[in-house]
């Protein structure tokens, strides 16, 4: 796509913007019912597309796609006409008579740039907010997911009209081209590094960015667990969309005294899960590409294989894997996995836990298993890291009350419900003055006035 054609699309945006007609709540709401029924209208053509994309299963596209979706519209429609008022805030007394209050009002036009691991999710989430919020947008999904940003079009195309909301396809080269772009928002879901190239981008026009990335979500094992339902959380949680999950476990850390139990209770799930073979399981879902499988394949050498390790490239498969690490310098235990490979490392006291997790610091997930809450309440309040359960694994992004992003190298902002909406609004702060009561003070000559003022003002 020319550059001509991304910038007339901006220009023919912010015309729509600038009419008032996004901004108003009844066409906010009608716009979220659209959008609602077009999804319902082509949910086969979703599940298919990410079967094409992903051979993601179809419960899993249902649940962490499609119905997350829906669940999101539903509670932002109940919910807007509460999230759009005015907020009325209190006025000290030196300000008497007056009134003070926040109006929520939307950016303007903003760019959604959305990942491949999730395609509908990650794009439409934000999308909902911007919607919400009173926003006009621009979104470009991931040209990895290829079925799945043609299904995204063809949805949005179905319920908007392009000066509202426009899809703009291609690969790296128009990304840049649409972050040379005036917007008035941008929010970005992708690794660190992209991550760090848009916020360069947008620093230049001093553009408001959210960005969701990820890094190394730790999950540390303590001994007193139940370990046959930690085993079960735990690869639930790494191997739904074959690890293919920004806050998925990126590696494990396990105590010493249970580790040789956990393997059992691993061996014994994972059959369960995706039988002996999990190649041949429905349930089980393949590698994005060619090259992302590459760079998975040479992880597999880098420990001991304990479950798995079996590759097949013809069919972009890697085989649930947990690999026992010793050296924590590997590649491995560098960059984010974001494959179905587990790495586990083993420790005897939480100092250790505390120094490995600080060589990957920030990440966007934590997890901890362990029935003593004084251990897991030690971990949660002195390691910094975006959001996470106990006793659980992903189970946190399914909690529309709970904000949803990272820290540091693991993002910038939040979202998911409410948060969405904030998002992509601007709070703007009013106080209205009466003219029944003029303060003199305030006013030059100044004299000795002060002395009486700092008395008002400390009071």
């Amino acid at each position: 796509m020319k550059e001509s054609k991304i910038m007339g699309i901006v220009t023919k945006q912010k015309e729509f913007f600038f009419s008032g007609k996004s901004r108003d709540l009844r066409f906010r709401l009608n716009s979220l019912k659209k959008l609602k029924d077009t999804i319902i209208k082509n949910e086969q053509a979703i599940v298919e597309a990410l079967e094409k994309d992903l051979k993601k299963p179809r419960l899993e596209s249902y649940t962490s796609e499609i119905g997350f979706i829906i669940s999101e519209i539903n509670y932002s429609m109940k919910n807007l006409n509460k999230w759009a008022r005015r907020e009325s805030v209190k006025s000290p007394l030196n300000l008497f008579p007056s009134r003070s209050y926040i109006i929520k009002e939307p950016y303007g036009v903003a760019l959604i740039i959305g990942p491949w691991n999730y395609p509908f999710q990650l794009t439409m989430v934000p999308l909902i907010g911007a919607i919400a919020a009173g926003n006009c947008c621009v979104v470009k999904p991931s040209e990895l997911s290829r079925e799945s940003a043609g299904v995204i079009r063809k949805i949005i195309y179905e319920a908007f009209d392009m000066p509202y909301i426009t899809v703009v396809e291609g690969g790296i080269e128009v990304s840049e081209c649409l972050l040379e772009q005036n917007f008035d928002k941008i929010f970005f879901t992708g690794s660190p590094s992209v991550g760090k190239i848009v916020m360069e981008k947008a620093a230049r026009k001093l553009i408001p960015i959210t960005l969701e990335l990820g890094g190394k979500s730790p999950c540390i094992v303590d001994k007193k667990i139940d370990i046959d339902i930690a085993a079960k959380r735990i690869l639930w949680g790494k191997f739904f969309n074959a690890g293919q999950t920004c806050v998925a476990p990126d590696y494990l850390l396990v105590n010493n005294e249970i580790k040789e139990a956990l393997y059992d209770s691993f061996k014994k799930w994972l059959s369960v899960f995706f039988t002996e073979h999990p190649e041949n399981s429905p349930d089980f879902s393949r590698i994005i590409n060619k090259s992302h499988f590459i760079r998975l394949k040479n992880y597999v050498k880098e420990g001991k294989i304990i479950i798995g390790g079996q590759l097949n490239e013809s069919e972009l498969y890697i085989a649930p894997t947990i690999i026992e690490v010793s050296d924590m310098n590997s590649p491995m235990m560098q960059e984010e996995i974001f494959g179905p490979i587990l790495p586990v490392v083993s420790y005897s006291g939480l100092e250790e836990v505390k120094r490995i997790i600080r060589l990957n610091p920030n990440p966007l997930g934590f997890y901890i298993f362990s029935n003593d809450k004084k251990i897991a309440e030690q971990l949660i309040l002195n390691i910094p890291f975006g959001g996470g359960c106990v006793n659980d694994t992903l189970s946190h992004l399914q909690n529309q009350h709970l904000p949803f992003g990272g820290i540091g190298n693991s993002g910038i902002g939040n979202y998911h419900g409410k948060y969405s909406f904030d998002a992509f609004s601007h709070r703007k702060s009013i106080l209205e003055k009466g003219y029944a009561f003029d303060l003199s003070m305030k006013y030059p000559p100044y004299k000795n006035k002060h002395v009486y003022l700092k008395k008002l003002l400390l009071k």
